[in-house]
């Protein structure tokens, strides 16, 4: 039969205990402790005194050995416990690391849990939680392209002035061609939305023929100016422009924001220029794309009507164009650019630092 320890307080340690349990500045537990202790000093056994505590057994005869082997000391604090055991080494982590950043498996451009796990003895979920945890993921790529342009500063400086201070009683259009839309109508009919399961489309497509979108997007309040035509060459710009030209104010100055394609520096185009003096081209960067702000409304186009679309003939495709384009004009909102020059500039100087040193390296 287990005997609880005997408690024997003096005079001072009584009076400690007594006011730790009164004291409201004592946390509850330091409270609780010489309450236990208090009583225990006074004989009773621990099963009288968990009737008067409520507390449970284990508790009131753990803090009765603690008081006897370490004293007051023993229940004003805690005893540390150790931190959970790493699930994996620290040179394991580091091997981990070194192979996913500098090497790569055999037959393969990138390394998966499971390869990895496979290399090093450990299971994929820990591979997993070691690249999430110095964010690492093999298995993504982002493509990147920093334009050669020796104008590029002159260039980029002039769009993006365009972009945040537009010239007053002046038209900024961001002009581009979306070219060789195809009309893809599907080689089965895909099943719908439906609870518990997304809408399925087959891989495979037929193509019924092509167009190219014009437009033109107003910067100031996001209305598009566009039409649709069987080629992309530099007739179809010039007759584009004049569809600006009739679409535009004639008092007023008209700001083309455009790409390096020769259609738009043909020749033809240039005198079509001279003839409208109120049009002043600007042209973006060689592989700068980026800048053309009408690329972020091919994009909508794109993922909202196209890429889902069913599409029988090549009109039916402009049909679905003119109606999304007729929708946008009725609620246009622009998109806002808000990257100054010179945060541009920083970045791609970065960038090709970053780039000069992995090649040098």
């Amino acid at each position: 039969m287990r005997v609880a320890p005997i408690i024997n307080l003096d005079v001072t340690e009584r009076r400690k205990l007594e006011r730790l349990s009164r004291a409201r500045s004592s946390a509850s537990r330091v409270r609780e402790r010489a309450k236990i202790v208090l009583l225990a000093a006074e004989g009773l056994q621990n099963k009288d005194i968990v009737e008067q505590t409520g507390c449970d057994p284990g508790k009131v005869g753990r803090w009765r050995k603690r008081y006897v082997e370490s004293g007051l000391a023993g229940i004003l604090k805690d005893k540390t416990r150790p931190g959970r055991i790493p699930p994996i080494s620290s040179s394991l982590r580091s091997r981990i690391l070194h192979l996913t950043l500098n090497a790569k498996p055999e037959k393969a451009t990138h390394w998966s849990r499971e390869s990895m796990a496979r290399e090093v003895g450990v299971s994929p979920s820990t591979v997993g939680r070691v690249w999430a945890s110095n964010g690492l993921k093999p298995h993504l790529t982002k493509s990147f392209k920093l334009s050669n342009d020796k104008a590029f500063e002159e260039k980029l400086e002039d769009i993006v002035g365009l972009y945040l201070s537009p010239p007053e009683h002046a038209i900024v259009l961001s002009c581009d061609e979306k070219s060789q839309i195809q009309a893809l109508d599907r080689t089965q009919p895909g099943l719908p939305l439906k609870k518990g399961r997304c809408q399925t489309m087959t891989h495979d497509y037929k193509r019924n023929g092509t167009t190219s979108l014009f437009a033109a997007m107003n910067i100031a309040d996001g209305k598009i100016i566009s039409t649709c035509m069987k080629k992309h060459r530099h007739q179809e710009w010039i007759r584009f422009l004049n569809l600006i030209r009739s679409n535009t104010p004639k008092a007023k100055e008209v700001h083309i924001i455009c790409d390096n394609y020769a259609t738009h520096k043909h020749a033809k185009v240039k005198a079509w220029q001279k003839r409208n003096p109120r049009f002043h081209f600007h042209f973006t960067p060689t592989s700068a794309s980026w800048l053309n702000m009408v690329e972020r409304f091919f994009r909508d186009l794109t993922v909202n009507q196209l890429r889902r679309g069913v599409f029988y003939s090549v009109p039916e495709l402009i049909r679905a164009i003119e109606e999304y384009i007729g929708n946008h004009n009725k609620n246009p909102k622009p998109f806002v650019w808000t990257a100054s020059a010179t945060d541009i500039l920083e970045k791609v100087t970065r960038a090709r630092l970053k780039l000069n040193k992995t090649q040098s390296a």
